[in-house]
């Protein structure tokens, strides 16, 4: 994981953005996090800790927990772990605007450990599909990234999952 493109779109003296750190220590839980970005138009970055950064999408369109409601979701340069708690005003120039957080929370895949959904992730982001299970204040439950075929390589759809409802029985 690289933070190169992050560095090189931002003046981090002039901004209180976190610096371009990657995080050492492996996490036993994986966060996510949801940004509001009041930037030339609202949109919602998504993040996914994986290997030490922040595996980011730019949602045009607050994210819906509405399994038949599919949102654009735009790859972004990785961002920095301590990324997930950044609130505040990124100065004029690349990205500027309002951010505060919508949504955070862990997530895993399929129930795995960390270290092993982190290898699901990034085998699913080399196949352009995979799915995780949010746990956060709005978002709950499966989820998936699905990247547009005959588009361009960074245009992913976001969906929520359709989950069966359970069914007690009576005896």
């Amino acid at each position: 994981m690289s933070l190169f493109k992050y560095k090189a779109k931002r003046d981090l003296k002039s901004s209180h953005e976190p610096l371009a750190k990657i995080k050492k220590k492996k996490s036993s839980k994986l966060v996510f996090v949801v940004q509001e970005h009041h930037a030339t138009h609202l949109h919602y970055d998504f993040r996914l800790e994986v290997e030490g950064v922040l595996k980011s999408w730019a949602i045009p369109k607050e994210p819906s927990t509405d399994p038949t409601i599919k949102r654009l979701a735009i790859m972004v340069e990785d961002h920095p772990y301590d990324y997930k708690d950044f609130e505040g005003t990124i100065p004029s120039g690349y990205g500027a605007g309002t951010v505060s957080i919508w949504d955070k929370g862990t997530y895993d895949v399929d129930g795995e450990d960390s270290e092993e959904s982190e290898k699901l992730v990034l085998d699913g982001l080399k196949k352009g599909s995979f799915h995780f299970s949010l746990k956060g204040k709005k978002l709950k439950g499966i989820f998936s990234l699905v990247r547009l075929k005959n588009a361009a390589k960074n245009q992913w759809l976001f969906i929520k999952k359709k989950e069966e409802k359970t069914s007690l029985s009576k005896d």
